[in-house]
């Protein structure tokens, strides 16, 4: 296809697409494809504060005090956590919930003993901000190692967190 009929779709597409989106389309990097989603849940949390404020979930079952941690020169405050806890949290579960299907997929029973840590960090980016890192401790007991680690890596490719760090953030997958 050439460039000019490439440039075209390109265009069209973005045109569909919310004006962020169409933007980050059109500054992606070459061979880095947008895909839109439609989603089928949507999560809502609205922050105050920044790291030393506070974040509620629309429907309030979500109520957290944040606090930045001491490492970064904040209070780190007992009894509130912050934003790294909380996307440990949330990809780790993600990532246990990727792993059934993974395992389903290739006829695997996974033990419900099964385990996933995910440790966040966060860090001085070479150009300049912060960046994060991630390690994923999976523990599998009753499974052999080969099959655990078929059932790590399909589950990496299917879970929506390792999707949308991909090519962003270096993550590890440590199968203990």
């Amino acid at each position: 296809m050439s460039a000019s009929i490439t440039r075209i779709f390109a265009t069209r597409a973005a045109a569909r697409l919310p004006r962020s989106a169409a933007m980050f389309a059109a500054s992606a990097p070459a061979g880095r494809r947008f895909i839109t989603i439609k989603p089928i849940y949507t999560a809502e949390v609205t922050s105050t504060g920044g790291r030393n404020g506070h974040a509620v979930s629309s429907d309030k079952f979500l109520d957290v005090e944040l606090t930045l941690p001491k490492e970064l020169g904040g209070p780190g405050s007992e009894g509130k956590v912050n934003p790294e806890q909380l996307f440990a949290a949330g990809y780790s579960a993600c990532f246990q919930g990727a792993m059934g299907l993974a395992a389903k997929g290739i006829n695997v029973k996974l033990p419900e003993t099964n385990k996933v840590t995910a440790a966040v960090g966060i860090g001085q980016h070479p150009q300049g901000g912060f960046g994060l890192s991630v390690e994923l401790r999976i523990s599998i007991p009753g499974l052999d190692k080969a099959t655990a680690q078929k059932v790590v890596d399909e589950a990496h490719r299917l879970c929506p967190y390792s999707r949308a760090i991909r090519d962003n953030v270096d993550v590890n997958l440590v199968v203990v």
